[in-house]
C-alpha cells in the first residue's frame, strides 16, 4: 500500500471555502482507481492547518489521479487558498495494527 499525507495552510478567511471544495469533491477523489481511502485531518491547535491522508494501490494510481482532470480542477482551486506552500509526503506502509 501506498500512502499519500499532505499539509495545507490556509487564510483563514477561505477555510469553508476549502472544506466547501473538499466536501463537494471527496466522494470523486475517493472513486479514483486505486484509492482505499481519504481523510482530512485538522490541527487542533492551528485551525488553519489541514492534513489529507490517503491510501493507494500502488503510487501509479496515485500519478494518475494527479493527472486527471479531476485533480487539475481541485487543485486549482484548492493552491488559490493556501497562505503558505503545501507540504507532502509519500510512504510506503509498512504495518498497521488495527
Amino acid at each position: 500500500m501506498f500512502i499519500r499525507i499532505v499539509k495545507m495552510h490556509f487564510k483563514s478567511d477561505r477555510i469553508s471555502d476549502f472544506l466547501a471544495n473538499f466536501s463537494e469533491n471527496k466522494d470523486k477523489i475517493r472513486a479514483a482507481r486505486g484509492c482505499l481511502f481519504l481523510d482530512l485531518y485538522q490541527d487542533k491547535n492551528e485551525k488553519s492547518t489541514f492534513f489529507t491522508y490517503s491510501g493507494w494501490e500502488c503510487e501509479q494510481d496515485l500519478e494518475q489521479y494527479r493527472n486527471s482532470e479531476l485533480f487539475n480542477r481541485v487543485w486549482s482551486q484548492t493552491k488559490t487558498m493556501f497562505i503558505d506552500k503545501p507540504q507532502a509526503w509519500s510512504l510506503d506502509r509498512l504495518e498497521s495494527l488495527p
